[in-house]
């Protein structure tokens, strides 16, 4: 008799762990995904196009909140983790309610879950989101068109809206209408457009994979929270954050890919005081002796700064690193101390869904994240912007807003990228790689 099983996720690596271990498989059933992290992901259906035929209707997506209940209901025999970017506390509180319900609780390595690769995979990781793991890819990627080989991007999955799409390409800003994305995919595909690199994702990663391998010579994975790979890498880079040192061994996976990697970014330098940085360069040496560490600058450029120099700005910043990566503000907020500007609190101002994820992540600081899963948390940010007087908007998102929602206030956008500083390990290293393969 096959093992009921429900896989518990926040859409992405919970359908990555069903298609590659539990797809096929005749002696287990899986029950139901349920959903954390991410509003509005619960109450949808796995399709039964993603699904395979051993599951003609679809797999149901229910609120975590419901776990014990859907275990005593069907009876269900094991319990697969399968989200990013909490504690190992989180992680066994988890575990706990499952077992306490009458479950076995599970974690899949990647022996279960790595998929091979045709083609060189070179991956960037991070202990936490929000470490500056895009910046870094862009950074690897270009350094790759440098010599002649053409990467692909390929970027962890974030399938907020219509899960039917298995395999998406993204090479222009027209590609997410097409796609009709959500903000938080805009903020990871459209920095790369800048840079003539393209993108894939969508559900199905080794559908995604083959496409990409047709298309290029390297495939950069670029990781999304602090996930492990889905691709089996031949280099790992993982991107630590010295503002968070506690973090490299209070997070899952983030603590699997720092003792997995074969080289470390040390991040962002240059925003904290120096103890910081050999405190993390001390961990690395005492638990990876053999690792490359290399060091970076996360530097800044602001396309008006004369919009921010002594004005009242409202500061945007990307949804994740603020909600569930722990910072209280990000790049925004940075370019606005850098130029004097007198931050306005969006706090009081916050509607709908945008007041709630102030309640739910009450760390956040006087800044607005950008929260946009599905149409009615754009309505709401787009009415919250529209209270807040200010005299620019700096945009620490990444992705276009202006283009999506009405903002009626001058923007300023902030790009960031990193600069190796201490000489160039990690270029060299890349080089090395490319040269290697031919």
């Amino acid at each position: 008799m096959a093992r009921k099983a429900i896989i518990l996720g926040a859409a992405g690596r919970d359908f990555h762990n069903f298609n590659v271990h539990f797809r096929n498989r005749k002696d287990v059933k899986v029950i139901a995904f349920t959903a954390a992290q991410i509003p509005g992901i619960a109450n949808r259906r796995y399709p039964p196009k993603a699904c395979g035929k051993r599951y003609p209707k679809g797999i149901p997506i229910y609120d975590e909140e419901l776990l014990e209940k859907l275990i005593r209901e069907h009876d269900v025999d094991d319990v697969y983790f399968s989200y990013s970017d909490v504690s190992h506390e989180h992680v066994m509180h988890v575990a706990s309610r499952a077992l306490a319900a009458g479950a076995s609780f599970h974690l899949l390595g990647p022996k279960d879950t790595m998929i091979k690769a045709r083609k060189p995979v070179i991956a960037v990781v991070a202990t936490r989101t929000g470490s500056g793991k895009s910046t870094v890819t862009r950074y690897v990627a270009s350094t790759i068109k440098e010599y002649g080989k053409k990467p692909i991007i390929v970027r962890h999955p974030m399938p907020y809206g219509n899960l039917e799409e298995l395999v998406q390409r993204f090479e222009k800003f027209d590609d997410l209408i097409k796609y009709n994305v959500s903000i938080e995919e805009m903020e990871e595909y459209e920095q790369h457009f800048l840079e003539n690199n393209i993108v894939y994702a969508g559900v199905d990663y080794k559908k995604v994979l083959r496409s990409a391998e047709k298309e290029g010579d390297i495939i950069v994975w670029d990781g999304g929270n602090n996930d492990t790979p889905f691709y089996l890498p031949n280099i790992s880079i993982c991107v630590v954050d010295p503002i968070r040192v506690q973090d490299i061994f209070q997070s899952y996976p983030g603590e699997v890919n720092f003792r997995t990697s074969d080289i470390f970014v040390i991040n962002k330098v240059n925003l904290v005081e120096k103890s910081k940085v050999e405190e993390i360069e001390k961990i690395i040496r005492k638990e990876k002796p053999s690792a490359i560490i290399t060091k970076t600058v996360s530097e800044a450029k602001v396309d008006r700064p004369e919009l921010i120099k002594g004005k009242k700005v409202l500061v945007i910043e990307d949804g994740p690193t603020v909600t569930h990566g722990g910072l209280s503000e990000a790049v925004g907020a940075y370019a606005a101390k850098e130029y004097g500007a007198e931050i306005v609190d969006p706090r009081k101002y916050a509607v709908g869904n945008i007041n709630q994820i102030y309640m739910s992540y009450p760390h956040i600081g006087p800044v607005l994240p950008a929260l946009g899963y599905n149409l009615s948390q754009l309505k709401d940010l787009e009415k919250t912007i529209s209270r807040i007087e200010c005299d620019t908007i700096i945009l620490g998102t990444p992705a276009s807003l202006e283009k999506i929602i009405r903002i009626d206030k001058p923007i300023v956008k902030v790009r960031f990228f990193v600069k190796e500083v201490d000489g160039e390990p990690l270029r060299e290293k890349i080089i090395d790689f490319v040269r290697k393969i031919g």
